[in-house]
């Protein structure tokens, strides 16, 4: 039956034409309760599943638009880019896949930072982006937090870090390693300043960023579900030969056990954020 030049039969036939590939595109399903989902209905909660509220991966630009003031974020430090300390090679070269990377996704570091507001307050903005190198820690990255806290010394303003990582970067070795000194060293400068910062734990959160600066905020919030930890689950479990408790590694559980301090979801982060802000910088 035909109306026109449209036909009811048209729509039938064009989906049956569509490859997976496309379909996918316009699907997801929750990695949490398996529910299949047109992705705009994903997409107006946050990344977070209409059926069963599982938080979803975000990329550092949703992150980042997420939380502060629209239109108020510039970035710093874009320039800064790593070297090959130690000139690692496995099954290619660090490198190359520097160079890949800039090619790819336009990036140079796992780190976005930037001056922003978040309900009119000027803060420091640090956010990993999980695409580069699994969100690792190296040189640039250090730097780029010591940088921001010195900024926001400077300002008065408050510190946002919001970290999602795998860890330490093992093509810089020891280099590496040396950020998570230098970056606690920085914020207990912050500190001393009576200046708040705010440790923002996303899904995961893991090495030598749990291990240093992620957990040493003056409030350390986690989202729902995060993993957060220093090593894998399966690794301990080799180390110490003993089954561990159930969820030990996610935020519920560090929060029943002090570890943090609160559990937010996505969609309450910036208003609390800006309430904390508002209440740490109080006593100035």
């Amino acid at each position: 039956m035909k109306f026109g030049n449209f036909s009811l039969f048209d729509k039938e036939k064009t989906i049956s034409n569509t490859s997976e590939e496309d379909i996918s595109k316009f699907w997801s399903k929750c990695p949490s309760c398996k529910a299949t989902m047109y992705y705009k209905e994903i997409q107006k909660k946050d990344n977070v599943c209409p059926k069963c509220d599982f938080h979803m991966k975000m990329n550092v630009s949703e992150r980042i638009s997420l939380i502060i003031d629209e239109d108020s974020f510039m970035e710093r430090d874009k320039g800064l880019k790593p070297n090959d300390p130690i000139s690692f090679v496995d099954v290619k070269s660090y490198k190359k896949r520097l160079q890949d990377l800039k090619e790819n996704i336009d990036k140079t570091s796992s780190i976005i930072s930037g001056t922003c507001t978040i309900d009119g307050e000027e803060t420091e903005i640090v956010a990993f982006n999980f695409a580069f190198m699994g969100g690792s820690m190296g040189s640039v990255e250090g730097e780029k937090i010591v940088r921001a806290t010195k900024r926001a010394i400077a300002n008065r303003s408050g510190l946002l870090i919001v970290s999602t990582s795998g860890g330490a970067r093992m093509q810089e070795s020891t280099f590496s390693l040396m950020q998570m000194a230098k970056t606690s060293a920085i914020l207990k400068i912050l500190s001393e300043n009576k200046l708040p910062f705010i440790s923002l734990l996303t899904n995961p959160t893991m090495g030598g960023v749990s291990a240093s600066f992620a957990m040493l905020g003056d409030i350390i919030i986690a989202e729902p579900g995060a993993i957060i930890g220093f090593a894998g689950a399966r690794v301990i479990k080799q180390t110490i030969g003993e089954d561990l408790p159930k969820g030990f590694q996610t935020s519920e559980f560090l929060l029943e056990k002090g570890a943090i301090d609160m559990v937010v979801p996505r969609n309450e982060l910036k208003q609390t954020i800006s309430n904390l802000f508002k209440l740490l910088k109080g006593n100035e």
